[in-house]
């Protein structure tokens, strides 16, 4: 059981990351354009707005998402309880590739988000 607690733990620390760093994106993102902390690419970074107009989308990506996942990784971690450690960590580490998918897919999201909405040098496009 001491295995399975360790497991749900680790496995919900990247949906509650995702909910805070998601919430905190959304409502107050980074003030500069940075190379340390934030949602860094080169299509964000091209000036204040593609800066602020990502932090909203990946912010509001990453909350929902996170909402998500904290019941389905206890839901499926709650079908292993009881099981094997070998269970337990394949399944645990299975639910964390996953999660990590869908970090990924949040910044492929994002990305074209920013495309569709501002040109390659980071201006507003027209209607």
């Amino acid at each position: 059981m001491g295995f399975w607690i360790f497991m749900l733990v680790m496995d919900l620390l990247i949906p509650v990351t995702m909910v805070f760093i998601g919430k905190r994106f959304q409502k107050k993102p980074p003030k500069e354009i940075n190379g340390i902390y934030g949602y860094r690419t080169a299509m964000s970074m091209k000036n204040k707005e593609t800066w602020e107009y990502a932090h909203r989308c990946c912010g509001k990506l990453w909350y929902v998402s996170g909402l998500v996942m904290i019941p389905v990784t206890v839901i499926v971690l709650a079908c292993v309880f009881g099981k094997g450690n070998n269970c337990v960590g394949n399944v645990g580490g299975i639910v964390c590739t996953l999660q990590c998918v869908v970090i990924i897919g949040t910044i492929v999201v994002t990305e074209r988000e920013l495309k569709k909405r501002f040109d390659r040098n980071g201006e507003w496009k027209r209607s």
